[in-house]
């Protein structure tokens, strides 16, 4: 099955792609993927495969680079459409010219929102920041300031629901491919979250043990841990247990204070999260089940 691409037309010489597919695991699929690169022009330049025994599925990521000229995404669809059938394959194709449109959500803490904000100023992450959504108006002045549109929601449990239809709207009418949840801290409905798998990435504390609730930082240093962490994940119906992309730790000292856990769980937080979002602009992350297979 093709998922299919949204086209931005680029005049330029020498077409880059990046092919990710996933497809039940038997002989002869690499081979075959090689070949009908091979035949249409293209040179290899980065290549990585899995085989899952477990769920006898294949997994692979190619990045290939047109040989002679400029090849448009809908050819490469089309003339990849019969392998991909042949091995009942889900993939899809993406260009590397064409940075994913990407909404961010904050909510009060800013640490992992203006982290992203600068990344993608600097060209540290391959990405087009369109819009930030919050219910809080604490980051407006930030976002504003790099000339980025704020949408202020404030949410209730009278509101949650035409927040989200606006948030629909908001996501289709600027062709948004990835959300971010960067510290949001509002549950979206499963409802919401089944419309965009694979689409919402969110970050949130990750303790060995784990501590929930609101001062998860204030129970850590009670408990006197020694470790810390963060972890990055889509999004799913279910609370926080979405296939995980990435997870972050950072050693804690017994001398620390609670602002000292605060300080070093929000700078693996930001770690954790760009990491993630590189990974995704990158298309290096294919689902697996509950789980995800990441080639780095």
């Amino acid at each position: 099955m093709r998922v299919s691409a949204t086209v931005r037309k680029v005049e330029r010489e020498m077409s880059e792609f990046i092919l990710n597919l996933s497809c039940p695991d038997r002989p002869g699929i690499v081979a075959s993927v090689s070949n009908e690169l091979y035949q249409r022009g293209f040179n290899i330049r980065e290549s990585h495969q899995f085989g899952d025994l477990e769920a006898e599925r294949f997994f692979m990521r190619v990045a290939v680079e047109s040989a002679a000229s400029f090849v448009s995404l809908d050819t490469f669809n089309e003339s990849f459409g019969a392998t991909a059938q042949a091995f009942n394959m889900t993939w899809r194709v993406h260009d590397k010219s064409i940075k994913p449109r990407v909404l961010l959500m904050v909510s009060k803490f800013d640490h992992c929102l203006v982290d992203l904000l600068y990344r993608s100023e600097i060209g540290s992450l391959e990405m087009d920041v369109i819009g930030v959504v919050s219910n809080h108006e604490d980051a407006r002045e930030r976002v504003e300031t790099s000339g980025i549109p704020f949408y202020y929601w404030p949410v209730s449990p009278e509101t949650k629901g035409a927040n989200e239809a606006k948030l629909n709207a908001l996501i289709a009418s600027e062709h948004i491919e990835l959300i971010v949840l960067a510290r949001y801290m509002q549950i979206l409905s499963p409802e919401f979250a089944a419309q965009y798998p694979d689409r919402i990435i969110n970050i949130h504390h990750s303790f060995l043990p784990s501590f929930k609730g609101a001062v998860p930082y204030s129970r850590a240093f009670e408990r006197g841990v020694k470790m810390i962490g963060a972890t990055a994940h889509f999004v799913t119906g279910d609370l926080d247990e979405g296939p995980i992309i990435t997870q972050g730790v950072a050693d804690i000292k017994h001398d620390m204070n609670v602002s000292d856990l605060i300080d070093v769980g929000r700078d693996v937080e930001r770690r954790t999260l760009a990491q993630a979002i590189r990974l995704y602009t990158q298309r290096r992350i294919l689902t697996n089940g509950i789980k995800t297979v990441v080639f780095q």
